[in-house]
């Protein structure tokens, strides 16, 4: 366990139901990382086994194609990162870069085993902040998903025939 500089990680994100008593707990597992403005936290194709809690400043998530990078997201306080690679290690699916100052929480996934090991009431509190928030992600992209296809399907009418 690494010493924390704050005595608990704010309600925010996943962590905004969390009861203040978990929340002191939790800042005593992971780490904080403290990347600059052009700082990686995340390489495209690399391991990723982290997960993180973005508690202030600006990150980009940025994925190759065709040839160039495409902003898939901006990240800032609250949003988290890795969620899926925690539970189902794999490859980086996009870079993430710091566009600011940050302070970021993060924790492995042996760390966050330790955390349900030490208060499983804590990691179902954890558990259930990351099912809502990765549910809001989903509809969201859903969301985006339905309107990017009605406009294509727009744009496909009104195309000239030839």
């Amino acid at each position: 366990m690494n010493s924390s500089p704050l005595p608990e990680l704010p309600a925010i994100g996943f962590l905004a139901d969390m009861d203040v008593s978990h929340r002191a707990f939790l800042a005593s597992f992971g780490s904080f990382v403290r990347p600059r403005a052009g700082d990686v936290l995340i390489d495209e194709g690399d391991s990723q086994k982290n997960l993180y809690l973005v508690l202030s400043g600006l990150l980009h998530v940025v994925a190759g194609a065709g040839g160039r990078n495409l902003l898939i997201a901006a990240l800032g306080s609250g949003d988290s990162l890795g969620e899926i690679n925690i539970f189902d290690p794999d490859k980086a699916s996009a870079s993430v870069i710091a566009r600011s100052e940050c302070l970021i929480w993060k924790i492995s996934a042996e760390e966050l085993e330790g955390l349900f090991d030490g208060d499983p009431v804590a990691g179902v509190s954890l558990m259930k902040g990351l099912l809502r928030s990765t549910g809001h992600r989903i509809r969201a992209m859903n969301a985006k998903l339905a309107e990017s296809e009605e406009k294509s399907a727009l744009h496909s009418f009104w195309k000239p025939r030839a």
